[in-house]
């Protein structure tokens, strides 16, 4: 029953976006009104690329810690949808974004989100592996003596197809 849900949400949203917007309008003008919701937009974009880019050193922080950085992937996904809900016009929408972007509430989000999600794997590349090595490993990537996160090892070959 989960397509039900998303159809009316698709058609009742706009209905109730733009009855927002016309009863602000009729209060403030509607001038005023379109220049909020520009401003916002605006406004949206800046935090987003702030938060944007403050979400992503997080999460290289973490693989160089060789952690799997579960939650700032989450973040990430949150703060597309409040920059994709901040670039809709109107106000519901727009308070939908900002709280997405906003780092309080947006934790309090992704928190609840996160109960409900659960991630495994091992992180690889830049961070998947530490030191000190077993005997007999190999150098890792960086040149330096490296062993697996977990204790199981899967060996074989690859072939990369570009």
């Amino acid at each position: 029953m989960v397509f039900p849900s998303i159809f009316l949400l698709f058609i009742a949203m706009p209905i109730l976006e733009i009855f927002v917007l016309i009863q602000v309008g009729s209060a403030i003008g509607a001038l005023t009104t379109i220049a909020i919701v520009i401003i916002t937009a605006v406004l949206g974009t800046w935090m987003l690329r702030a938060q944007g880019l403050a979400t992503i050193n997080k999460a290289r922080s973490r693989l160089a810690g060789g952690e799997i950085p579960a939650f700032q992937l989450m973040e990430g996904l949150a703060l597309g949808v409040g920059g994709a809900l901040l670039l809709t016009p109107g106000f519901i929408t727009d308070t939908l974004g900002f709280a997405c972007l906003l780092p309080p509430t947006r934790r309090l989000i992704v928190g609840a989100l996160s109960k409900k999600v659960s991630v495994s794997g091992m992180a690889s590349g830049a961070g998947g592996f530490r030191s000190p090595p077993p005997s007999g490993a190999q150098p890792g990537p960086a040149g330096g003596p490296k062993r697996p996160i977990s204790g199981d090892i899967i060996e074989g070959e690859f072939t990369r197809k570009d």
